[in-house]
């Protein structure tokens, strides 16, 4: 009698090595977009973080396939939802963290050829662009555009580095990058919008490896494109780079 065959080998588990924080506000209808063109790579992972809805965002994050769906109970901005997501991302021992918009403005299929550029070039952090060589707009941003371009510049000269898209929300970064003795994420002053440009002028003038990679965003006009209202949220995507630039806020 033949000796049973040897048992076919296991094939270990991957892992993800990419917690993808995604803030949603009220998004029902775009967050299961969102998920249903989200990369089919293991590397990834979707941390659906619901900032307060009152739509079902959360449960429609869940039956579209999100890996994790944190639950604020009262809205805390769009920053404290993104701070829990990549605390979620840090506490699961992913090594990368990285940022959606959960309102369909980002192809998260490009995920996969940002994360590649990320590992190609040994960087440390990887900021979207729509203006770059390579990076597209779809649909009208009417003013927008022209204040995004503007507020790019501005932060540029404040952090000493040429940014040409500061505000787009697509990103990647090593999660050492919010270890740094320099960085601190959990200032209450960081809870909206001025957490994103935080953390790229603080891997900017860390030193850190910082490059830029095309990418589209697609306005939905029919839809609301931005729950940014008025002076105040442009001033809390302002305001970082000037106050750390001069010494007000670390």
């Amino acid at each position: 009698m033949s000796p049973d065959p040897d048992p076919t080998p296991e094939v270990p588990s991957l892992e993800p090595i990419v917690a993808v924080a995604i803030p949603a506000l009220n998004e029902a209808g775009k967050i299961g977009r969102v998920l249903d063109r989200f990369p089919d790579d293991p590397r990834f992972e979707a941390i659906v973080v619901d900032d307060g809805s009152n739509d079902g965002t959360g449960e429609e994050a869940r039956a579209h396939g999100a890996a994790v769906v944190i639950r604020h109970e009262q809205r805390g901005g769009v920053g404290n939802a993104i701070r829990d997501g990549w605390k979620a991302g840090m506490q699961r021992e992913r090594p990368y963290l990285a940022l959606l918009s959960g309102d369909d403005q980002h192809d998260p299929s490009e995920l996969v050829g940002a994360l590649e550029a990320l590992l190609a070039t040994d960087a440390d952090y990887l900021q979207g662009s729509r203006w770059m060589e390579g990076g597209r707009v779809v649909g009208s941003s009417g003013q927008r555009g022209l204040g995004t371009r503007i507020y790019s510049r501005i932060f540029s000269v404040l952090a000493g580095r040429r940014i040409t898209d500061a505000t787009n929300g697509f990103r990647i970064l090593r999660a050492s990058v919010l270890a740094h003795p320099g960085l601190d994420i959990n200032q209450e002053w960081l809870d909206s919008y001025d957490l994103e440009p935080y953390v790229l002028y603080k891997a900017i003038r860390g030193k850190f490896r910082v490059i830029e990679y095309p990418c589209t965003v697609t306005y939905h006009l029919d839809e609301g494109y931005t729950k940014m209202r008025g002076i105040r949220d442009w001033w809390r995507l302002f305001r970082p780079a000037l106050l750390l630039r001069i010494g007000v806020k670390r």
